[in-house]
This record gives structure tokens, C-alpha cells and sequence, in this order.
């Protein structure tokens, strides 16, 4: 289910999946030059204050953060000083930052993204804190938050599914229904454009969205293990079943938005809410871009489309988001009481109140509240045979953005050109994963 530590083959873990999911941030740094983080200045930050570096840098999920770290100082009687910096650019910039002068805490993804670091020795061991918190989480996400050398150094937050999102007032309105395969999908596209709207909202400007669609077409046509088995470099790219995901996906094109590259996945959102797309392929957290009065009541979504019978819909792609401590942590202590208190169910609970479009991943988190998407969120899970992370994060951070990102915002941009674009990318992945 949950990518497990590397070693250790999906396959042979075996999950309770219902208990896993039934429940179901960088201090005070700042860019001190364009597309540079580092850690603020004003003290060690020892004591009773812990510098937390965070990427919620979206107005819903800042907003629903603050009010959890205002829990924190309250509760515990310490000072967090916390740093949002732009999501893309604390991503891009996360190696250089953990190696300078970090903050003692910081937000960051589970699985192999997690255990990157953790090799470089750039992250603080938590299993101690597993030790407070670890009965309230599943084998699944104690795993997912486990290095290499079988140590903790991540504490999952919430969980989001990526599916095909849609308007349910426009598809009430037209007489749509969600497909259930590669044909059903290609007909409702032809219908969606034949009544005047563009299929499929598409955006790739920040680099990652069009993963989600990479990842699903090659779990639909190839399986789980093979995806991941790719993920670690361990197929080749110019292979018969890697070719016909780009094909697959070359054919689907034409119903996508056009000029992708050039827009930004709230800009996509947007066309959503406006009745000029017809669905949209993203993560729960699409519901951050859209006005109130069309959010959640008025948001759906069904899982991607079976392509090979022989994988159905078995997999899911819903990556975890959680904390962990920089290696070069001043307040040590601090941080590792602030982890503890973002993984309580309570934290859990104030963050959703505020940002409903995720679920939390403590087991003993109040779930009554949650909205109907949230509980399909959860069904869809916890029904899924396989859970995957993302292709930034079940792959090597540095093949994800200096590979991966411009190939497919290549292929977006030309999409006939498969047998070149694959040749490319073995070649780098030749290169990278040998050092």
C-alpha cells in the first residue's frame, strides 16, 4: 500500500488499510536572495522558541497552519517563529537550504522524498517521538515515514487523493457520468467538446501537476510494481510499456487545455468554477482555488479511468504531507515538541476545520465533521490496493526536477517527438541514479 522503506518490496507488506486511513510549514527564514532560503537570524533559537520553515504558502492552508501553531504556543508555552515561502520555491531549493542554516522544523513529504534526506544525514532522527505517537498511527504510515536505517524521521499530517474533479451542477445540468475506462473517457471528452467545453482543465507551469497524469497512465497500463520499479530506476525509458503511457497520453491531448505550460494550476482550477472545463485531474487540495459558494457542496470527483483490465483501478495516488527536523536544528527539543503536537489528533482536527480538503492521518482524529468529499476521500484509499506518493517524491528529488519536470513540459509541447524524449531521459537517468 504505502511505499515502504527502500529494500523493502510493496508487495510484501501486508496493511490494514482501514485502520491505516480511518481517520482519515520553514521558521523564521526568509529569501535573502531570489530562489534562496535560509534560516532568519535573530538568535539560536533555543529556549522556548522553535524556527519552523513552511510551504503552505497558499492563503487556505497558511491560514488553517496558523491556527494549529497558535494551539502549539498556547498549549506548551513556547514561541514558534514560522517562514512561508512560495510552495515551488521551497521545493526547488529544500538541498541548499537543509545544508546551510535551517530552521529546527520544517514541512516536507513522506516515502522516498523523506528518505533522501535522511541518507545525507540532513534530517533529525524522531523515532522518540514515534514513541509518544506511534499508537495512533498504522504500520503503513510509520513506515512511510521510516529511513532507510529503519528510523523515524517524518511525522505524517494529512493525506489527498488525486482524481478527476468536476463541477456537480454542470454535469446535473449536461447528463454527464464518470467513466469507468479509457473508452468511457474518451467519449465523454467528445461530448464535453461538442457542447462548447474543453474537456480537461491542464495546467504544467509550476512543473509538477502534469506528474499526476504521467503517474495514473502508467499505473493504468502497467501496474503499480513497474511504476515504481521506474520510480527507482530500475526500467528502461525507452521501453515498449513506457512508450505506449506517452502515446496513450499523446491521444488524449487534443482534450486537454491548450497552452499548459504557460498556466498555473489555480489559473486551471479557475476554468473549473467558471463551467469552461468539464473535469480536472488533481489533488483534493483543488478545492483551495475555488470561491466558497462552488467549493466543496458543489465539488466531485471519480477515480481515473481503467485502461489494462489486468490493474483495473487498484491503485491510488494520494501523497502525504507531514514535518520533520533539520539535522542542524538549534532547539532540538523544541522542535521535537512541536512534531508531537502536529501529530496529535487535535492539531489534525483544527488544521481541517480550517482547510477541508484533505484527511488527517492520526487513526484517532474525529472524523464526524468531515465533509462528503472527505469521506469518499477516505473510501477511495482505503479501497485501493496501492498508494503512491507522487513522481516527485517516489523518485530522487534531483531526477524528478532536472529530468522529469522539463520532459513532460517537452512532450506538453511536443508531443510527437516520444522516441527522442525517451532516449533523453534514460540517458540522464543513466547518470543520475549510477552516482
Amino acid at each position: 500500500m504505502f511505499q515502504p522503506p527502500a529494500g523493502v518490496s510493496p508487495a510484501s507488506v501486508s496493511i490494514d488499510r482501514r485502520t491505516v486511513l480511518r481517520g482519515a510549514l520553514f521558521g523564521a527564514g526568509a529569501l535573502s536572495a531570489p530562489g534562496l532560503l535560509v534560516a532568519c537570524g535573530g538568535g539560536p533559537g533555543g529556549g522556548d522558541t522553535v524556527s519552523f520553515g513552511s510551504n503552505y504558502s497558499d492563503a487556505v492552508p497558511k491560514k488553517a497552519l496558523a491556527k494549529v501553531v497558535n494551539g502549539f504556543e498556547k498549549s506548551e508555552k513556547k514561541t514558534v517563529k514560522v517562514n512561508t515561502v512560495d510552495h515551488n520555491t521551497f521545493q526547488e531549493n529544500i538541498n541548499r537550504y537543509l545544508k546551510g542554516s535551517p530552521d529546527d522544523a520544517f514541512t516536507w513529504f513522506a516515502g522516498f522524498r523523506m528518505q533522501f534526506f535522511a541518507k545525507q544525514g540532513l534530517a533529525t532522527d524522531i523515532s522518540d517521538v514515534w514513541g509518544d505517537i506511534g499508537g495512533d498511527y498504522a504500520g503503513a504510515l510509520k513506515q512511510a515515514s521510516t529511513g532507510e536505517d529503519d528510523k523515524q524521521y517524518f511525522v505524517p499530517f494529512y493525506y489527498y487523493p488525486w482524481a478527476v474533479f468536476y463541477r456537480k451542477s454542470l454535469w446535473q445540468e449536461r447528463g454527464y457520468e464518470p467513466a469507468k475506462n479509457l473508452d468511457e473517457f474518451v467519449a465523454l471528452c467528445k461530448q464535453m467538446r461538442s457542447d462548447g467545453l474543453t474537456p480537461i482543465a491542464f495546467a504544467d507551469k509550476d512543473g509538477w501537476p502534469a506528474m499526476g497524469t504521467f503517474d495514473y497512465l502508467n499505473m493504468r497500463i502497467n501496474g503499480f510494481d513497474f511504476h515504481m520499479s521506474l520510480m527507482r530506476g530500475e526500467e528502461n525509458w525507452q521501453s515498449a510499456a513506457v512508450k505506449e503511457v506517452f502515446t496513450t497520453w499523446r491521444e488524449l491531448l487534443p482534450y486537454h487545455q491548450k497552452g499548459a505550460n504557460g498556466r498555473t494550476w489555480q489559473e486551471a482550477a479557475q476554468s473549473l468554477d467558471q463551467k469552461k472545463t468539464g473535469m480536472y485531474l488533481l489533488g483534493m487540495f483543488v478545492g483551495q482555488s475555488l470561491p466558497e459558494a462552488s467549493g466543496a457542496e458543489d465539488i466531485d470527483f471519480f477515480p481515473f479511468p481503467e485502461i489494462n483490465p489486468e490493474h483495473g483501478q487498484d491503485s491510488v495516488e494520494a501523497p502525504i504531507d507531514g514535518f520533520m527536523i533539520s539535522a542542524k536544528a538549534k532547539n532540538v527539543d523544541g522542535a521535537k515538541d512541536l512534531l508531537k503536537y502536529l501529530g496529535s489528533a487535535k492539531a489534525q482536527e483544527t488544521y481541517l476545520a480550517s482547510d477541508p480538503n484533505n484527511v488527517a492521518t492520526n487513526k484517532s482524529a474525529d472524523t464526524s465533521g468531515y465533509n462528503a468529499l472527505q469521506q469518499k476521500a477516505v473510501q477511495l484509499v482505503t479501497g485501493a490496493d496501492h498508494i503512491s506518493q507522487f513522481l516527485d517524491r517516489d523518485t530522487r528529488p534531483d531526477f524528478a526536477s532536472t529530468v522529469m519536470i522539463p520532459a513532460l513540459q517537452e512532450f506538453i509541447n511536443k508531443p510527437d517527438e516520444v522516441d527522442g524524449l525517451l532516449k533523453s531521459i534514460e540517458t540522464q537517468k543513466k547518470n543520475i541514479f549510477t552516482t
